[in-house]
């Protein structure tokens, strides 16, 4: 097989920028005996990249980062690594307290990571002081670029936003809350204040939906899950999202994104397991969630299947 030239020379902010495809975040998969498959999980990998992702999230949300050892993690990245062959970037999660956070973004480093996602610290309320300490002291820790995933515990000022941007290695913010008012209060306010580019990412479960607002405030980053199981269709609203062709979008959104969206707001982690059970349904055993992680139930496991019949048709 033909990988390609690799491009690893480039920036990491550069490759990001303007992407080819879909933001790929892949499940990490598991057999039988619960362990990591790393087989069935160079395959998903693999099988995503040949697809058209433009770079490969390991260890993320939707890979389960919180419940991985560190050397799971470490070997999940590498694998990774390897089955891009250069041709995407690899970016690979790091989170909990600032401790571990920084020894996964070490294991990431040493794994050939070219950039991290930090994911919110673990269970503390913590001040916006706490919280910019927190990801300055982990974007020092390694040389890999960082970007900032705004969600749950880990929300942000304007003003914080500001500092988080003119710190050395971070090169962006990645949006799961949802909340527009104070995204585009960020984006301004950044803008305004410091020089030079600075990525912006919708990190919403299910971003297709959300896309064309985010868009409106000149945020067309965005990571798929959707494509871990149903590529033709994240390819067919990238595609339509990055040209203008808004119809196509719109008809995709209405036709499969928001049903889609409305089926996994009805059980808890869903936007983990509904989509390992998609990955499942389309040919590759990459096993169950692990706990405190549950499986969808059986009729939403039919009611996904007939969505994804109907997302096809719509193609």
């Amino acid at each position: 097989m033909d990988l390609g030239e690799p491009v690893t020379s480039a920036p990491l902010a550069a490759r990001l920028s303007i992407p080819s495809g879909p933001l790929f975040f892949p499940v990490t998969a598991y057999g039988p005996d619960g362990a990591v498959d790393l087989d069935a999980y160079r395959t998903h990998v693999r099988r995503g990249v040949d697809a058209g992702a433009a770079a490969v999230f390991a260890c993320c949300g939707t890979g389960e980062f919180h419940a991985l050892t560190p050397e799971e993690f470490h070997a999940c990245v590498r694998a990774a690594v390897d089955e891009t062959a250069g041709r995407v970037p690899v970016v690979a999660g790091a989170g909990y307290g600032t401790a571990l956070a920084v020894r996964y973004a070490r294991l990431a480093e040493e794994a050939g990571a070219d950039g991290l996602l930090a994911m919110p610290p673990y269970l503390v309320q913590a001040p916006q002081e706490g919280l910019l300490r927190h990801y300055r002291e982990l974007a020092a820790a390694t040389p890999l670029p960082l970007i900032v995933y705004q969600r749950d515990n880990a929300v942000f000022t304007p003003a914080t936003a500001v500092e988080l941007a003119r710190t050395e290695g971070i090169i962006g913010f990645k949006d799961g809350l949802g909340d527009l008012d104070l995204m585009q209060r960020i984006v301004s306010t950044v803008r305004s204040e410091v020089p030079g580019e600075f990525l912006y990412f919708n990190g919403l479960p299910t971003a297709e939906l959300t896309g064309l607002a985010y868009r409106g405030i000149g945020i067309t980053l965005y990571s798929s899950a959707v494509f871990c199981f149903a590529p033709e269709i994240a390819l067919a609203f990238h595609r339509a999202f990055t040209s203008g062709d808004d119809a196509t979008a719109e008809r995709l959104v209405d036709g499969f994104y928001r049903p889609f969206v409305e089926l996994r707001a009805q059980g808890r982690g869903y936007a983990v397991s509904l989509v390992k059970a998609g990955v499942r349904m389309r040919g590759l055993d990459v096993g169950e969630v692990r706990p405190p992680l549950h499986e969808p139930t059986e009729d939403h496991v039919k009611q996904l299947a007939q969505l994804i019949e109907r997302g096809y048709a719509l193609l």
